[in-house]
């Protein structure tokens, strides 16, 4: 009874579920499967307008398994930085794989040069994909679809790597067509920074159709890859003496910090960089949401998700259950796919993923 009524609790928390099975498995990841007392999720969420599942299955077969197979080779590293490459596209000009756009005489500063997106990976794995594409079906794929369908297959391959054997395991909607216009100076206003307060990564989650729900469930991808030192050195500084009782509550563990900061110690600090997560860096997991309950997560925003009463009990429910999180990570994935997709009627599918094509 003390189970179920955890179980009962974390519900309540995330509200409703939903995943899909894309890779031949259940639509409910295992071993984590819910109990009988907890309803299988539905098989599909929704879909943004113009997106579907299986959108190339007539248009080109194989497109999917062909992203899949160029992601599979990649390092784990490589794997995460596809994770980040997709929300960071999304977040600016919505899911149009304007982050792909190089410099051009055109346009010298396109959004790859934004501060926040210069430390970006997984360029050459959307090439990869890309390229084998146009080989098999010119002009059909987007780079957009690209960036997403690699997103979900990075999450599968980590998150494959865990101790529970678990997966996570979702299909996504594709049919986005590929932004013409990339700017740098709209990366800052709209790309949560590392030290942004609960209140403003709600804020800028909402303002791309986000919620809190889905906003605590997209930070567990910071369970994975690497972080400069830069991004959070100045937590590795303790809570003055006149600090306030919100400052010290959220500041790292100072065991933690001490271990940081002689690994982020050189002559040139700025571009050392260390794992996101220290106990299991190279799996998509929740770990992460103890490591933010322990003072142990490396940025103010990841502490700042103990500062608002709502997230707080997020992040516990999803630092209490694995599957519950994987299961609304995967719903949030598909939803942020969503952004503000193009069109035929304000975009292209282009035949090189960093350049426009000439009129």
């Amino acid at each position: 009874m003390a189970k179920l009524a955890v179980l009962t609790v974390l519900l309540a928390l995330f509200g409703s579920v939903s995943c899909q099975s894309s890779y031949g498995g259940s639509p409910t990841p295992t071993p984590n499967t819910p109990p009988p007392s907890i309803p299988s999720p539905p098989s599909s969420p929704p879909a943004a307008t113009g997106l579907r599942v299986g959108y190339y299955n007539d248009k080109c077969p194989g497109a999917e398994a062909i992203v899949r197979d160029a992601v599979r080779v990649a390092d784990a590293g490589v794997k995460a930085g596809l994770i980040r490459l997709f929300f960071h596209d999304c977040f600016v000009r919505g899911c149009d794989a304007s982050v792909l756009l190089k410099p051009t005489d055109g346009n010298p500063q396109p959004e790859m040069l934004g501060i926040p997106n210069l430390t970006l990976r997984g360029f050459e794995v959307i090439d990869a994909a890309k390229s084998a594409l146009e080989s098999r079906c010119p002009g059909i794929v987007s780079c957009a679809d690209i960036v997403a369908f690699a997103a979900r297959d990075a999450s599968y391959y980590l998150f494959s790597t865990t101790s529970s054997g678990g997966i996570v395991d979702f299909k996504m909607p594709a049919g986005r067509y590929d932004g013409t216009a990339s700017l740098a100076s709209e990366t800052l206003p709209n790309l949560p920074p590392p030290f942004a307060t609960a209140q403003r990564l709600k804020d800028m989650f909402a303002a791309k159709g986000l919620d809190a729900v889905d906003m605590v469930a997209l930070s567990g991808a910071h369970s994975v890859g690497r972080a400069h030192c830069s991004s959070f050195s100045d937590r590795l500084v303790a809570p003055s003496s006149t600090s306030s009782s919100n400052d010290t509550a959220s500041a790292m563990d100072p065991a933690f910090a001490a271990k940081l900061k002689g690994e982020c110690a050189s002559s040139s600090s700025s571009t050392n960089t260390v794992a996101q997560d220290y106990r299991t860096p190279d799996a998509l997991d929740n770990q992460y949401y103890v490591n933010v309950l322990s003072r142990k997560a490396l940025f103010g925003s990841d502490a700042a998700l103990l500062g608002s009463d709502d997230t707080a009990r997020l992040v516990h429910a999803a630092a209490a259950s694995q599957w519950m999180w994987q299961v609304k990570f995967a719903e949030a994935m598909v939803k942020m796919g969503g952004v503000e997709v193009k069109t035929a009627a304000d975009g292209e599918i282009r035949k090189t993923c960093g350049f426009v094509n000439m009129p």
